[in-house]
């Protein structure tokens, strides 16, 4: 447990002092000397990010570094352009019924997985049987009322009622609806072979490490005459092996890049970026696609009703918070990207940054808050803008009276602590990158299941009217209920539109693609 103090004399520095603190504490040093150099060549991309994956069974995947992996060894019948629309991948021909009820998919015929067995509807319809039975984002099948394979080559899926988005559902990259071998049907959450038909097999997974991908000679390029495009189009591993080395200090990652010993890294804080721009030979690059958020766990004793959610939000300030994240930020209220089409503009811009720690005070109060009651703050050291954010929470509702507690822990257990409801935890921060661009679709599992949202009929109508109108303005309206909802129940609390910082060798990497989700097909090593 770490328990931040209020000494200082003003609130800059005290949450200044408090970032610096528990920085020592978790072992972050200036002076880390880089990892030893794993060479350079022309075959191997060496990619030095915070962590690895916790689980690379796509099924139950959903960060961004099991998602970074998992895109180059699996794929599914859609995927999502560069624009985040639906495309076709493993499916050659989509066909729709009018009423919206009837899905077929003609599927690619050659398409090898990475154990040499040839892809057919029966791995398809195993795969979503397996999906229905374990993904936390399951729900989403609820409707289906049968699968069909007619022929190798063709996969049925029938729906209850019209679904105006199932498309868009299954091109999520979050939880992605890959393609597994039919073998793997019964195998148990985060059990399952990893053996997919993407461009990229598994060669070694040190979890403590590294891990390495190798090309898969045999794989079925598309040869649709689609270029490649965000996830979909005709890929193509260019280098051997993509080595991913899991660095969770800053300035490790840095120093690797700058000896030469990584080729590209993530998450380059924005006090460190000074450190590499200036080198003709490094690159920094900046992305402004995510949003961070406050999770509340709606089923933890402490934010368990609505009026202390409620409280806890009206103390929040999102100016401090976001001076001390270690990513460029943009104040925002919205749960989408302004230009999107579900983007409500000013609506409900009244639950944003209401910094009032003396109405919050009271509001606890009437809620039922007694004094030293604490509410259990979960984070983590591996991204520091989540550790940072949840410093100067606490800080915050200290000032309106709120006493807290803030507990540091791995990332793999914060996530699954935040899937599961458990780890005894009241709130925990995280980002969301492809939510926030894809729209009400895809925020559907986020808003019920990382809250643990329970018998919210306003949310639930209001998601059914989402589904099933097939006019966009009816769709619209759906959101803007859901988006009110989620923020007035302060289920998760708005802090800011994000960006990413990584640098790379533009030398060796010439033709790199920034995206959300890094990409290592269709890219050269010189």
């Amino acid at each position: 447990m770490i328990t931040a103090t209020a000494s200082q004399k003003s609130k800059k520095s005290r949450y200044l002092s408090i970032l610096m603190g528990i920085t020592a504490l978790v072992g972050v040093s200036a002076l880390a000397a880089p990892a030893q150099s794993q060479g350079k060549n022309a075959e191997t991309i060496i990619y030095g990010n915070t962590a690895g994956p916790g689980t690379l069974d796509p099924f139950v995947g959903s960060s961004t570094v099991d998602l970074e992996v998992m895109h180059h060894i699996f794929e599914g019948l859609v995927g999502m352009d560069a624009n985040y629309a639906a495309k076709p991948m493993l499916a050659s021909k989509i066909d729709v019924a009018p009423d919206g009820k009837t899905f077929t998919f003609q599927l690619r015929k050659g398409v090898k997985f990475h154990n040499g067995k040839e892809m057919t509807a029966a791995d398809v319809q195993a795969s979503f049987e397996r999906y229905r039975k374990l993904s936390p984002n399951a729900s989403v099948l609820a409707d289906v009322t049968e699968y069909s394979t007619p022929d190798p080559y063709t996969f049925i899926i029938k729906l209850s009622k019209t679904n105006a988005v199932f498309l868009d559902v299954l091109k999520s990259p979050v939880y992605p609806f890959v393609v597994l071998p039919a073998e793997q049907k019964d195998k148990p959450a985060r059990e399952v072979d990893i053996i997919g038909t993407g461009p990229y097999k598994l060669a070694e997974w040190r979890k403590d490490s590294h891990l390495t991908l190798e090309k898969f000679d045999d794989y079925a390029v598309d040869t649709t005459g689609k270029p490649a495009d965000g996830l979909v189009g005709k890929k193509e591993a260019l280098v051997r092996n993509v080595r991913y080395r899991f660095m969770p200090e800053a300035n490790s990652r840095i120093a690797a890049l700058q000896t030469g010993e990584a080729d590209i890294i993530a998450n380059v804080p924005r006090d460190l970026v000074a450190r590499i721009e200036g080198r003709p030979d490094l690159e920094v690059r900046r992305l402004l696609a995510c949003q961070q958020y406050f999770i509340v766990n709606t089923q933890q004793p402490g934010t368990d009703t609505p009026e202390m959610r409620q409280a806890i939000r009206t103390a929040i300030g999102v100016d401090d918070i976001m001076a001390a994240i270690s990513r460029p930020t943009k104040r925002s209220h919205a749960m989408t990207i302004p230009g999107g089409e579900y983007y409500n503009g000013d609506l409900n811009n009244q639950y944003y940054d209401q910094k009032n720690p003396k109405l919050a005070g009271e509001l606890a109060r009437k809620a039922g808050y007694k004094p030293g009651q604490k509410i259990q703050l979960m984070t983590t050291a591996t991204y520091p803008e989540f550790r940072d954010a949840i410093l100067v929470l606490s800080e915050q509702l200290k000032e309106a009276g709120i006493d807290s507690e803030v507990h540091v822990i791995d990332w793999a257990t914060n996530a699954a602590n935040m899937q599961s409801g458990g780890g005894n935890w009241n709130i925990s921060s995280t980002q969301f990158c492809s939510n926030p661009n894809l729209g009400p679709q895809q925020w559907k599992f986020m808003v019920y299941n990382f809250p643990h949202v329970k018998n919210d009929g306003t949310l639930d109508a209001a998601y059914d009217k989402f589904y099933t109108s097939q006019d966009l303005a009816d769709r619209k309206t759906a959101w803007n209920q859901i988006e009110k909802q989620v923020l007035d129940q302060a289920y998760m609390i708005k802090i800011a539109d994000t960006g990413l910082i990584q640098a790379l060798n533009k030398k060796r990497l010439p033709s790199f693609d920034d995206y959300y989700i890094n990409r290592f097909w269709n890219v050269p090593l010189k």
